[in-house]
């Protein structure tokens, strides 16, 4: 009895080792992979390479130049709002969307938000901390000539095993001195799912 106790207990153990274990293998970053039909890294990548690309297509920023002797104009990056049906942290696609803005060379990106405060509580802290000669001084930042703002909306449409899980990406730039809408462009993303 003894001996089958334990030669259950060892089937029991190994099968649990067997469950419990998995491969990992490393893929490149760049490579497109859909394992559930959810918003990834691929999605967040390509939606803001295409629209930065779409937003530098535009007349505002010829405009911009013009008006301003040539000057590149300064963005800044605000809020992306994830309205959509998952979790999708929107800090991904914001910092996508910022690197193809300084990747395009045609444009000034300054900090925003929790990053620009950071950089803001330095200043003061190096106020008291710092040499005069290497202290930061207040007042002295780049101000943004406009922002781009925006939401992750979704709608899933489903039956039985199979869904179609459609993304929209609306963004928009606004001229922050004058509140004017300079350009709205959206990018949709639309993944049959079958289970």
């Amino acid at each position: 009895m003894k001996r089958v106790y334990l030669a259950v207990m060892a089937l029991v153990v190994a099968g649990m080792s067997l469950s419990c274990s998995h491969k990992v293998t490393r893929i490149d970053p760049q490579e497109q992979v859909d394992l559930s039909g959810r918003w990834n890294n691929t999605d967040s990548r390509l939606v803001a390479e295409q629209m930065i690309e779409t937003v530098l297509r535009e007349r505002w920023l010829g405009d911009h130049q013009e008006a301003h002797g040539g000057q590149k104009p300064v963005v800044i990056v605000g809020f992306v709002t994830n309205k959509s049906h998952e979790h999708i942290e929107a800090e991904t696609f914001v910092k996508d969307v910022e690197q193809s803005f300084i990747k395009s060379g045609r444009v000034r990106l300054v900090q925003g938000g929790k990053k620009r405060d950071e950089l803001r509580a330095e200043k003061a802290d190096q106020q008291t901390n710092a040499s005069a000669s290497s202290m930061k001084k207040f007042g002295l930042e780049q101000g943004a000539d406009y922002i781009l703002q925006g939401s992750i909306n979704s709608i899933v449409d489903s039956q039985k095993r199979k869904k179609v899980v459609y993304y929209q990406i609306d963004l928009e730039l606004t001229n922050i001195q004058s509140n004017e809408v300079v350009w709205i462009g959206d990018k949709k993303i639309a993944k049959f799912v079958k289970n």
